[in-house]
């Protein structure tokens, strides 16, 4: 049987044209995928790229998973593991194989997550990372703290409350960053290091409870990294008493919650007053005492001279008690004084402090930005319609009917083929004209050579 070899429209593949055709399909077509089966066929070359054979019972994909990616490999796979893997479609050319492009590796099966957890935990503890001799005393007295959460977040309304209930003298900056989510990590990591060039005294690493899965983001490698290499102390508070994250391994004091990594943080104001108020009146009382003794000795004294009459000394020494008296209770009021002096003081550093100034100003540059934000996009869209209109005036300044306007024809046969050679007008040969909107049927009487 004899076969026809393809015409000129038909479009023939060499091997690299049709195996780059199927790639682009492939990758277009199918977006990053999860694929779970077994592990078969593991090469570990020393250029630390994985290639491997996923498989189950009736069908295998061969993968592929470079050096950049080995990150995402939660443990050391090997031949049998069954495993979750992430990646893209594609195909190798040089063999004509498909292909997934691998980018993430988990145990598969119930408890992923805490074994990527307890493997985490236990490389991490194997660097020394959790070791309690790396980790830094707290300051007594802060002066300035960091807080790391959620703005919208309930923890941070726990935490501002404490902290301004136990100790409002210090000043406290609140650097947001979200808590959940895959983008989670990288913002905890930026919002944990720019608190840590602000000069604080402590910084705070907290949010609200919830499953293993919603405070996935604290453990994260990179964040436990940045937690260690902190010159700055850090507290964590995450989730509930139960919860454990990487992060409060690594920190320098875990706190159950963040209510109570906030009073970890922080001296009891009230009972340090209620201290100072105590030592003021035991100091009043001791005072009494002397001065009720030096009276009795006064008294003893008085009695003993009296009998020999040393007018003048007694009253060179009761002169000189009255002296000793008034010093006495001077010394006795300066203390609660000096108390109450800082505790003014106090007072008006955490007005000067307060909110709502620096919220109006965020306000109002709020509407700044949006009324900008209008002025622009009105712009760009004028912009745009401009450079629309210039484009249509120029796509009809080249469209083929604007040709056929100005008095030319277009000449097609039977199968709306355009006639261009001399060839394609034999006599006899029927041909249709197009001429702008109408159309003329006609035969070849005779060709002759163009005057």
């Amino acid at each position: 049987m004899a076969i026809a070899p393809p015409g000129p429209d038909t479009p023939v593949y060499s091997p690299i044209e049709l195996a780059r055709e199927v790639r682009t399909h492939l990758e277009a077509g199918f977006p990053r995928v999860w694929l779970s089966g077994e592990i078969s066929n593991l090469s570990q070359p020393a250029s630390g790229h994985l290639y491997f054979t996923l498989k189950d019972a009736r069908a295998q994909v061969r993968c592929a998973l470079f050096r950049g990616s080995r990150g995402n490999v939660a443990t050391r796979p090997a031949n049998g593991d069954q495993v979750l893997v992430r990646g893209r479609i594609s195909l190798y050319e040089a063999r004509g194989d498909c292909q997934l492009i691998a980018d993430a590796m988990l145990p598969a099966g119930a408890g992923e997550l805490q074994q990527a957890f307890e493997a985490l935990k236990k490389k991490l503890e194997a660097q020394g990372l959790f070791d309690p001799a790396r980790k830094r005393p707290l300051p007594e007295y802060p002066d300035r703290i960091a807080v790391v959460t959620s703005p919208t977040g309930a923890a941070l309304r726990d935490i501002l409350t404490t902290l301004q209930r136990r100790w409002p003298a210090a000043a406290v900056r609140v650097h947001a960053s979200p808590v959940q989510g895959e983008a989670a990590p990288a913002r905890l990591i930026r919002a944990l290091q720019a608190a840590d060039r602000g000069g604080h005294d402590v910084i705070l690493l907290a949010r609200g409870g919830g499953s293993l899965e919603d405070l996935w983001a604290f453990n994260d490698e990179g964040l436990a990294r940045a937690i260690a290499g902190a010159s700055t102390p850090i507290v964590s508070g995450v989730g509930h008493e139960t919860d454990f994250t990487i992060a409060d391994f690594v920190a320098d004091q875990r706190a159950a919650t963040p209510t109570a990594a906030a009073e970890a943080v922080t001296p009891d104001g009230p009972a340090l007053v209620r201290r100072i108020a105590g030592l003021s009146e035991r100091l009043r009382r001791a005072a009494q005492r002397c001065l009720q003794q030096d009276w009795q000795r006064l008294d003893a004294l008085d009695r003993r001279l009296g009998r020999r009459h040393p007018r003048r000394a007694l009253e060179g020494h009761g002169e000189q008690l009255a002296a000793l008296q008034r010093r006495l209770r001077r010394a006795a009021a300066r203390g609660p004084e000096r108390a109450q002096r800082r505790l003014e003081g106090l007072e008006l550093r955490l007005q000067a402090r307060h909110p709502a100034p620096r919220l109006r100003e965020q306000q109002r540059r709020v509407a700044e930005l949006r009324r900008r934000l209008v002025e622009a996009v009105g712009r760009r869209l004028e912009r745009a319609e401009a450079r629309l209109g210039a484009d249509a005036r120029a796509l009809n300044a080249v469209s083929p009917l604007a040709v056929l306007d100005r008095g030319y024809a277009v000449l097609l046969d039977e199968h709306d083929h355009v006639l261009s050679q001399r060839d394609d007008f034999a006599p006899g040969t029927r041909f249709r004209a197009r001429i702008r909107d109408f159309a003329v049927d006609a035969e070849v009487r005779e060709v002759s050579d163009a005057e």
